[in-house]
């Protein structure tokens, strides 16, 4: 109990850090240059034979210019079921996009750390390029489409407690998406599917959607279904989680 009382207290003082001087709604324009948001997502069951339990943290700070923009993406997902652990998962990701060409077209880089329990990923390094195209791309509504080329650095664990130390070249496809509906219901998403150019049955998909219904221009109630699935471990898991986001523009 005393561990939930500290995290509440920490989503609060969250939330009072976040609505300082940030009482209207905003988007990137000509003087809003930086977007941060704090989304903490969780469930509990609790029944006669057992307790389980999940949290879902992001953390993530994002800087667009006119020609560039640069985004820092945090995850962490714990969960235990009867207590033992489900989950103990984190990923964190740097990615910039340059926008030098024709309207709604850009090229991107990333670089990406994962480790997973549930995934059984010991430690993965993916580092990449690429070039994307935004079919819509409004304050209400943002549609892109990203193809590139990974280079995939892993330890992962196999059936059998097999270590499984690789490398791999990795096409990566993603859809983006997000709608904002009145400035009170958003929904936003972003859906990868990478393929091993060596080996067809080495696949890897990450799926995230996200439902929010602002109460704040700050704050927001939010649902979280994130699917993922790694097919060279044979591990996947289906999350759904709900709870709060808070964000500011400045």
């Amino acid at each position: 109990m005393q561990k939930f009382n500290r995290y509440f207290i920490f989503l609060i003082a969250c939330a009072a850090c976040i609505a300082a001087g940030n009482s209207a709604y905003a988007q990137f324009n000509d003087s809003t240059f930086y977007h941060t948001a704090f989304q903490s997502t969780g469930s509990i069951n609790k029944t006669r034979d057992g307790t389980a339990y999940l949290l879902n943290n992001g953390f993530k700070f994002n800087v667009k210019r006119k020609d560039v923009s640069l985004n820092f993406n945090n995850g962490w997902i714990y969960g235990k079921q009867n207590g033992g652990i489900t989950n103990n998962d984190f990923s964190t990701s740097l990615d910039f996009n340059l926008y030098k060409s024709i309207p709604h077209f850009y090229y991107w880089g990333l670089a990406n750390y994962n480790t997973s329990y549930s995934l059984k990923i010991n430690n993965q390094l993916l580092t990449g390029a690429g070039i994307a195209y935004s079919f819509f791309d409004t304050p209400n509504t943002y549609v892109n489409l990203s193809e590139g080329v990974l280079f995939d650095s892993s330890d992962l664990m196999l059936d059998n407690n097999i270590r499984d130390e690789y490398t791999t070249f990795r096409n990566s496809l993603r859809l983006q998406f997000r709608f904002n509906i009145n400035n009170r219901i958003v929904i936003d998403g972003s859906n990868f599917l990478q393929n091993s150019f060596e080996r067809g049955s080495d696949f890897n998909i990450r799926s995230t959607t996200n439902l929010s219904f602002k109460l704040q221009s700050w704050l927001a109630l939010t649902t979280s279904l994130n699917y993922n699935r790694v097919n060279r471990t044979s591990s996947e898991n289906l999350l759904f989680t709900y709870g709060l986001t808070l964000e500011k523009w400045f």
